[in-house]
């Protein structure tokens, strides 16, 4: 060999050994004539035992969808002058399997005739390790900032977190607090879905969107004839629960006599229908919610002591979103991936200036508002990025804006006393949206209603 020649070979040869990916020939006849440093590496076999073996040696699962015959005669890259990059493994010379990207191109002269067979392996070890990794910390950061439906990376959502999966773990009867549109639903939720019984019924009711007849029928049912329209016997909803758990929305709201009620099924676990006097047993776990301060109502005598006790055994107290502000940008993206899905639409994220007004609004509606108004800005958004002019006016522009409870953007500590003027003034810029004006003061709609029914305001804008 004429020494340009050879000195072509060993510059090949280096060449083949610097690449991270692993290179072997085989001849005519199906032996291995060559094996980089790359290959060496990923199967533990050096080139000189590699060398005058067959592709048999590394025990590929898969050549044109059959097990590797190790034949050059049966080989598919003879026939099809080539193969398609494909995932499969092949053998360690240590007996472990190792996954690859294997692909085989057949080498032919001028002449048409076969000269050989170049294949190159790509090991897929270290990726498979990263997408695993990646897997991993995206389940542990799924499992950290999120609970059922409950999103939240900061440390007082940690906190209530916690408090959920210690409530789930007991049967005993929990209080939830917090202002309106914060979730409490959902904790609920979470608390009977991560327990015991999840496979039993989770019944809920609101205690403030029925009169005090209507929510006593609808909680401990009644028997026929026991009042006008009862035409036949009807189960309440403490027995539809039965062996699961009753959800008592706005607990606050309950009447003195209702209060009675309550307290004897803390109590007695039994319950009697509207019109009958048969005691019946019921097996319920008991998880009430209110944005009111019940301690508070305790003391102006509006809530039954013996009662708050009985129902805060276990207390979580869920924040406002004001208190929370680093769970925004999450909450926003979660809001932004359920509207693309909801809408068909494919926005992507929040421009600076709209999110620096996201995190700095008082949100008074709370996480609620918050999702209203990324619903409100999918309505006018035509581009990937939600921009400030996409946001409700109260927050694109705080400035132009003042409503209960605000004050140039800033939040009173205190709530303002709603008189008949001021809830006039707030169904005017609320458009007569009584959920809006609820927000506003932290109230549900039902309360708004009775406010309007108690200063004779009509329904609708006259």
């Amino acid at each position: 060999m004429k020494t340009h020649e050879l000195w072509n070979v060993n510059f090949l040869n280096q060449i083949l050994d610097t690449m991270a990916e692993g290179l072997f020939t085989l001849d005519d006849q199906g032996i291995i004539t060559s094996w980089n440093k790359s290959m060496e590496k990923i199967t533990g076999y050096r080139a000189q035992e590699a060398v005058g073996n067959t592709c048999g040696l590394i025990e590929c699962s898969q050549c044109f969808g059959k097990k590797c015959p190790a034949d050059i005669k049966k080989c598919g890259v003879i026939k099809h002058g080539k193969t398609e990059a494909k995932e499969c493994f092949i053998r360690h010379k240590n007996g472990n399997d190792v996954a690859v990207i294997k692909n085989a191109r057949l080498a032919i002269d001028e002449k048409g005739q076969v000269l050989g067979i170049v294949e190159t392996i790509t090991d897929l070890t270290e990726l498979k390790k990263i997408k695993k990794t990646a897997e991993e910390a995206q389940r542990k950061l799924k499992q950290v900032y999120r609970l059922g439906n409950i999103i939240g990376k900061s440390q007082v959502m940690q906190n209530v977190f916690d408090a959920i999966r210690a409530a789930a773990k007991s049967r005993a009867t929990v209080l939830i607090q917090g202002e309106s549109g914060t979730g409490k639903e959902l904790v609920a939720g979470a608390i009977h879905y991560n327990g015991a019984v999840s496979s039993n019924p989770l019944i809920t009711v609101n205690c403030s969107a029925l009169s005090e007849t209507l929510l006593e029928s609808e909680l401990f049912g009644h028997v026929k004839g026991a009042f006008t329209g009862a035409h036949r016997d009807r189960i309440g909803r403490f027995e539809e629960a039965d062996s699961g758990t009753v959800f008592l929305d706005e607990i606050g709201e309950l009447t003195p006599y209702m209060q009675v009620k309550l307290l004897r099924v803390l109590q007695e676990r039994e319950i009697e229908r509207v019109g009958e006097s048969k005691k019946r047993k019921i097996d319920i776990r008991i998880i009430a919610a209110t944005h009111e301060n019940l301690y508070d109502l305790t003391q102006q005598g509006k809530f039954r002591e013996d009662l708050f006790y009985r129902l805060k055994v276990f207390p979580i107290n869920v924040p406002p979103l004001r208190k929370r502000r680093e769970d925004i940008p999450i909450l926003v993206s979660h809001f932004i991936k359920k509207g693309n899905e909801n809408e068909n639409k494919s926005i992507k994220e929040v421009e600076i200036q709209a999110m620096k007004r996201l995190m700095e609004h008082p949100w008074p509606g709370n996480i609620r508002e918050l999702e209203n108004a990324i619903e409100h800005a999918f309505v006018i958004c035509n581009s990937r990025q939600i921009r400030l002019e996409d946001l409700p006016f109260e927050i694109g522009h705080p400035q132009g804006y003042l409503g209960v409870g605000q004050t140039h953007g800033h939040q009173m500590d205190k709530q303002v006393r709603l008189t008949k003027p001021i809830l006039l003034d707030l169904l005017e810029k609320c458009n007569w949206n009584k959920a809006e004006v609820g927000r506003q003061i932290r109230k549900s709609r039902t309360s708004v209603w009775k406010y309007m029914k108690k200063w004779d305001i009509p329904l609708r804008k006259q």
